[in-house]
């Protein structure tokens, strides 16, 4: 286990509450979580958890940890979720597990997001990472042109997109809710609010994985410790 993300693992549970509703992210350093989240619930922690994936729903429940439908709840208390890019804005890139549209679904309903990562996720701009965006497969090539000129428009250093490939190479990787995914080479996205607009704009794009305004608390593992840094939104 990768030690750094452990520690901010570890370090998310100080956020969790007896009671709460708890969006509950993908991907390594999630996972990571929701194994400790499972030991205080064996401990007598009293929670519920919204998964935003297939796989997340198999690991809490592997875990112990029980979940609720994200219809049948009137709020979120708190989104623990990983991260694949974040800057000193505390935007972020997500989608390199392709759940980013549940992603975003839970943790723009939550009171609070809280992103665990390692300290190679610390970028100063947003676009080394490629930027996933999800889209429906109907006139995918139309759509995808789309998000080229946006990309170019929004002043991003490339806009080379890629639709992502299943692991076992049977074709592209459909999400959860049914799309694909165009993985976008952006190299350097200087204005993310703007990108984030424009990508939004588009008929065929599901959703993309620029998370603006989203994150409240970054926590950077590191071998030793943690280090937990919150937005101030006033």
């Amino acid at each position: 286990m990768n030690v750094a993300k452990e520690n901010a693992a570890i370090a998310a549970l100080e956020f969790v509450r007896d009671g709460m509703i708890l969006g509950l992210g993908s991907g390594s350093t999630a996972e990571i979580f929701i194994d400790q989240l499972g030991e205080r619930v064996a401990g007598g922690l009293k929670i519920q958890g919204i998964p935003t994936s297939a796989r997340t729903a198999e690991c809490a429940i592997e875990a112990g940890i029980p979940l609720v439908d994200a219809d049948k709840v009137e709020k979120i208390d708190l989104t623990v979720d990983g991260a694949d890019e974040v800057d000193p804005a505390f935007s972020l890139i997500k989608g390199g597990g392709a759940c980013l549209l549940r992603e975003k679904i839970i943790a723009h309903a939550s009171s609070k997001m809280v992103v665990i990562v390692d300290n190679a996720k610390l970028v100063d701009t947003l676009g080394a990472f490629p930027l996933p965006i999800e889209v429906d497969p109907f006139a995918m090539a139309l759509t995808a042109e789309k998000i080229y000129q946006a990309l170019k428009d929004t002043g991003c250093r490339e806009a080379q997109t890629v639709l992502r490939q299943a692991k076992d190479k049977s074709g592209p990787l459909v999400t959860d809710g049914g799309h694909w995914i165009l993985d976008s080479k952006c190299e350097l996205i200087p204005s993310p609010v703007e990108t984030a607009r424009a990508l939004s704009q588009i008929p065929g794009v599901m959703e993309h994985g620029l998370f603006i305004d989203l994150a409240d608390v970054i926590i950077v593992g590191e071998v030793d410790h943690a280090k937990v840094m919150e937005l101030s939104r006033d």
